[in-house]
């Protein structure tokens, strides 16, 4: 994966220079079915929160300083000014083009929190906020800017929709206000702005339509041929369906590591969602992870994972619903390059978490075991999904996921994960907004109808911020989750050192 602290020293991801603006930009089939998939119980927009420390808050700092840093670091990235124009009918992907009627103050917002402005009023602002939908008649993301806070703390909450960006991408673009010393933000040059474009009329729509069908055979072709030369790894994905004796990896040592199987185990959160959610975090030391992964010559997202094992395990025994086999995770894994322009250019794959066993370093070593064999056997191959979604036309894959929502498929079909988990490296220095200095970037990821669980954790000038999102109705206390994390880690560091 890419660090975010890439993202400091540019004016964003995907910049295009000014004049271009008659340049349109198509989406992916993958882009368009995160479109297609959203519904109103599932909204799927990548939000991140960064808390500002109220001590170093400089004069002047205040939601009209935020606002106006935004218009100018935002003038030239794509993902900031360009709206979604629909091909009529569904004949082919949509496509981006510059909003020449972009309002700054619509898409940055003011929002403050009740007294006494702690931690858990924050979520429940933060977790309304993330589960509104975004407006697809304007560019797709919003910003808020969150005063009430104890200490003088200030929010800003970021959200971004999944067409437009994937996570990696996404926490990237939320760096855009964010500089590397207290003055940066008076030296920084903005970006040149994006040219506006006359809005295209229906005929030029369905012009570009037609294009798009007679593209469809051969843009069929092409990902078939691509998927045949990927037929290895497809194979490996197979054998999920195998009964367990089967399903056994061989590590590097010549030891045996189970693999997944095709259903995950149920549990309280694989069920349809409901509108409204949960948000808790909690902030560990990553020093404590990196102790943990020396001590066992592990790696820190073993150990992550391992911690995650843990306060799931100690959650599941509570409501009594711990499975006798491991959870299943969707990992997502990034397969960015430095010249991608936005989207997403993501793959999965399914990690194992130990929630039925027992002990801290058990569950540890069996995880360090498993993660690398998972990688080259358990991983979907990068250009998969991309693939795969580029042959259903849009029309029809929009129609299949409508219709599969209505049906209520996750009461029926038991997918093959459990939830998501996500480790993202974050910047390692300290970072600034407008002058004020970040405490905590906190994570606030996407959930879905069967997957109605997200752990994503993102590290940080010392921190490990992790980042929870549950169903309102699917986990009662959330933040009781969150605790545990602090205490598989106290149980490992106990174990380990």
């Amino acid at each position: 994966m890419r660090s975010t602290s890439e993202a400091t020293s540019t004016a964003g991801v995907g910049s295009r220079a000014a004049g271009t603006g008659d340049q349109v930009r198509q989406l992916t089939g993958l882009d368009d079915a995160f479109l297609a998939l959203e519904g109103p119980t599932t909204p799927l927009h990548v939000t991140s929160l960064v808390v500002l420390d109220g001590a170093s808050l400089p004069d002047g700092f205040g939601y009209e300083r935020v606002r106006d840093l935004v218009a100018a670091r935002t003038a030239g990235i794509p993902q900031f000014r360009e709206v979604l124009q629909l091909v009529p009918l569904g004949l082919d992907h949509p496509y981006w083009r510059v909003d020449d009627h972009f309002d700054v103050e619509f898409h940055v917002r003011h929002s403050a929190v009740p007294a006494p402005g702690d931690d858990r009023s924050l979520a429940e602002v933060v977790a309304r906020l993330h589960s509104r939908p975004l407006d697809r008649a304007r560019p797709l993301w919003e910003m808020y800017v969150i005063d009430g806070l104890a200490g003088g703390d200030v929010g800003i909450l970021t959200k971004m929709h999944h067409a437009a960006i994937d996570g990696v991408a996404g926490i990237e673009l939320a760096t855009v206000l964010l500089d590397t010393a207290p003055d940066g933000h008076l030296h920084r040059e903005p970006a040149p702005a994006l040219a506006g474009e006359r809005q295209p009329g229906m005929p030029m729509m369905l012009a570009r339509g037609a294009r798009g069908v007679f593209r469809v055979p051969q843009r069929t072709a092409r990902s078939l041929a691509a998927s045949a030369r990927q037929l290895p790894a497809v194979g490996n994905l197979a054998s999920l369906a195998l009964p367990s004796p089967l399903r056994r990896r061989v590590r590097g040592d010549g030891g045996l590591v189970d693999g997944p199987s095709l259903q995950a185990p149920p549990t309280p959160f694989n069920r349809p969602l409901t509108a409204h959610r949960r948000v808790a975090w909690t902030v560990l030391d990553l020093d404590r992870v990196k102790a943990v992964k020396n001590a066992r010559g592990t790696t820190v997202n073993d150990v992550v994972m391992a911690i995650t094992a843990g306060a799931l395990r100690q959650h599941l025994l509570d409501v009594d619903a711990l499975p006798t086999r491991p959870l299943q995770a969707m990992v997502p894994i990034s397969v960015r390059s430095d010249d991608d322009d936005g989207g997403n250019r993501v793959t999965a794959m399914v990690g194992l978490v130990p929630t039925h066993l027992e002990d801290p370093l058990e569950r540890l070593d069996w995880v360090h075991g498993q993660m690398r064999v998972a990688k080259d056997n358990d991983a979907l191959p990068a250009s998969m999904l991309m693939d795969v979604t580029a042959i259903a036309p849009p029309a029809l894959a929009a129609r299949a996921a409508r219709v599969a929502t209505r049906l209520r498929w996750a009461d029926q079909l038991r997918l093959p994960f459990n939830l998501v988990v996500s480790n993202v490296p974050g910047p390692p220095v300290p970072l600034y907004v407008a002058g004020a200095r970040m405490k905590h970037m906190i994570p606030v990821s996407a959930i879905h109808d069967g997957l109605g669980l997200n752990v994503t954790i993102i590290s940080h000038e010392g921190d490990v911020d992790v980042g929870l999102v549950s169903d309102r109705e699917q986990v009662d206390d959330l933040w009781a989750v969150a605790a545990m994390f602090d205490a598989a880690l106290d149980e490992l560091v106990d174990a380990a050192t």
